[in-house]
């Protein structure tokens, strides 16, 4: 098997650096696998326990520290720049998660040829006020509305290409979006789920809640824009904006023909007012597209940005 990174975001999890590093040595045995630990500024000790585990393990086993909590996303991110397998695993820290499942999702992902093999805690051990019935709701939701249908997008252990996981960049906390961003670079067939183990938290605690749900309404909002309009802004901003100026014209040149036509009175009527804002907001909705779209144009360019992604080429000369 190809190499195999599997990266590990940590926050404060003292109680199960040893038993996780028990479990992902026992999982792993002798594959050609590394293994990332991203300690995001964890401050109960856990950064030096990862350390001695490191010093036990040898150089597959590598520790990253960041210098202050920067959240799960951000030390996901971390883990990934660093990785260097063919394969990219992401798994949770507090062994909810079942180190034995990392193999199996890695091999699927490369015999079937996929980009991305999913873990869905079927039978999770949570609780169901507060931890299941937001997480289906939030789920339903994020389904629909990207159009890649998973039924946990909450779920860490999932197994990502490296190829395609490394086009895409993390902020906020979109780490429980990935498979919706990398439906901007792969087709979702290639986009799998399969059931994973899923263990109840022995030790530690969690530190997600029910406000995790409202932040999570607030990322998809940005996702939906960012799948279909991030490289045409105008597309989003110019159809409501013709929208709110065709019917402010409307309504204006209603009330003009009203006023010269007829000599019907302007003043203390709803219409004219209106008419004005939607005239005008329409406009701005215009000129925010504009803006968009200038700000794609940079944001591409000024990077070198492809708005492609290339998945092999055959016979093809490098660029001189």
């Amino acid at each position: 098997m190809a190499l195999v990174s599997v990266v590990i975001p940590l926050y404060n999890e003292i109680d199960n650096v040893s038993p996780l590093c028990a479990a992902l040595g026992n999982a792993l045995g002798d594959t050609d696998a590394e293994v990332i630990v991203v300690d995001d500024g964890s401050r109960d000790g856990s950064a030096a326990a990862l350390d001695r585990e490191a010093e036990a393990r040898g150089p597959r086993f590598k520790v990253i520290h960041l210098q202050r909590n920067f959240g799960q996303t951000a030390a996901m991110q971390a883990g990934i720049d660093a990785a260097l397998g063919e394969v990219i695993v992401t798994l949770d820290a507090d062994l909810q998660n079942d180190p034995e499942d990392i193999l199996p999702l890695a091999r699927r992902l490369l015999e079937e040829n996929l980009d991305v093999v999913a873990g869905w805690r079927k039978n999770r051990q949570d609780g169901l006020l507060l931890r299941r019935m937001p997480s289906r709701i939030a789920n339903h939701l994020i389904r629909h509305l990207t159009g890649v249908y998973l039924h946990d997008y909450g779920c860490t252990l999932k197994a990502y290409r490296a190829s395609v996981i490394k086009g895409v960049r993390l902020y906020g906390e979109m780490h429980r979006f990935i498979p919706a961003w990398l439906s901007t670079l792969t087709y979702t067939d290639r986009i799998v789920e399969v059931p994973v183990r899923h263990h109840p938290r022995r030790a530690g605690h969690s530190k997600y809640g029910i406000t995790r749900t409202f932040r999570v309404l607030v990322d998809l909002l940005f996702v939906k824009f960012f799948l279909g309009y991030s490289q045409r802004p105008m597309h989003f901003f110019g159809v409501i904006g013709l929208i709110l100026l065709s019917s402010g014209s409307a309504m204006l040149l209603y009330l003009f023909v009203d006023k010269f036509g007829y000599g019907a009175a302007l003043s203390g009527r709803p219409m004219l007012i209106a008419g004005v804002l939607f005239f005008l907001a329409g406009l701005q909705f215009l000129n925010t597209g504009i803006l968009g779209e200038m700000l794609v144009r940079v944001y591409h360019e000024s990077q070198d940005k492809k708005t492609y992604a290339v998945r092999y080429a055959v016979h093809l000369d490098p660029p001189a």
